[in-house]
């Protein structure tokens, strides 16, 4: 699959490779010494989860963050390098979702460590064109990453590593109270058929054991940004007759005409649908973006 983020103009690399200049050196062994862990992230669901095990002693930039933002369509600016040059850490998708970091780590030519969660989750055994690359919607991958960025920020700043232990064990507990409520959906709804415009909550949507009813050809279509075959938009529009699949869920954040003419047909047809996103909505974290995800599952089932 190709990259789903376009990717992005650089500054020149010279300016980028001065201004990294800046930065605070650290400790040998990488263990800071004057000032918090700098990391970047490639969304903010990612930066999200890092400033909840690193607190007061990380600062945390992410690159995607905006909720009304199409994470498709981004341009990075001279700030966005500047503090790739500056971190101690990265975080990234992976698995061809957010290409982008691999320009701006390329143009600040840093010696930073970097998380890549496809990598991390194993989910993607290679040869798959179809590969879900939306593994934020993963719990067990997310209790793998949390385990991950301890492990990173404990090496940066060893001093606070008892901090970063107990904030990671806590939000552990709340990801595995995630999966723990997926897993008493499937009990109770698991086998039901559902759409979706494009894979986003899929791996949520497999924890609770829902299939997922939408021809393969309308969402490649709609998440490659093409035109949707006629005869897969037919077969698309017909899932909302005759009560065939429960509920529609739409990404959005990347809408168009045939994802609007999709959700028409849900609601005539009196079928829930639920929105998704991509990145966090305002004033949540990874946890309460994912209780509403799932809340809005549970709600849309009892219909």
């Amino acid at each position: 699959m190709r990259s789903r983020l376009l990717a992005l103009p650089l500054v020149a690399g010279a300016a980028v490779l001065a201004l990294a200049g800046c930065s605070t050196a650290a400790a040998p062994g990488g263990a800071t010494t004057d000032r918090t862990v700098d990391v970047v992230a490639s969304t903010n669901v990612y930066g999200s989860l890092v400033r909840t095990v690193g607190g007061d002693h990380v600062a945390v930039t992410s690159i995607l963050e905006d909720p009304s933002q199409d994470p498709h369509s981004f341009e990075s600016s001279a700030t966005t390098q500047l503090a790739v040059s500056k971190a101690d850490l990265l975080i990234e998708n992976g698995g061809g979702y957010d290409d982008f970091m691999t320009s701006l780590r390329n143009a600040s030519r840093t010696k930073a460590a970097t998380i890549d969660v496809v990598r991390l989750s194993g989910l993607d055994t290679g040869g798959d064109a179809s590969f879900n690359e939306h593994v934020f919607y993963d719990y067990p991958t997310m209790v793998r990453l949390v385990s991950e960025i301890e492990r990173h920020l404990s090496t940066l700043d060893r001093a606070d590593a008892d901090v970063f232990a107990a904030n990671a064990k806590s939000l552990t507990a709340k990801l595995q109270g995630l999966e723990s409520q997926t897993a008493a959906l499937k009990q109770q709804d698991g086998g039901e058929q559902v759409a979706y415009t494009e894979p986003v909550p899929g791996y949520l949507f497999d924890a609770i054991g829902l299939h997922n009813a939408t021809p393969e050809a309308f969402s490649h279509a709609i998440e490659e940004g093409d035109d949707v075959p006629p005869l897969a938009l037919h077969d698309t529009l017909a899932l909302f007759t005759g009560g065939k699949v429960r509920l529609l869920a739409v990404n959005d954040q990347a809408t168009s005409p045939q994802t609007e003419l999709v959700q028409k047909a849900a609601e005539r047809a009196g079928v829930p649908v639920i929105g998704v996103t991509e990145t966090l909505p305002a004033g949540k974290d990874y946890v309460s973006w994912q209780q509403a995800n799932i809340d809005a599952v549970r709600t849309a089932l009892a219909k």
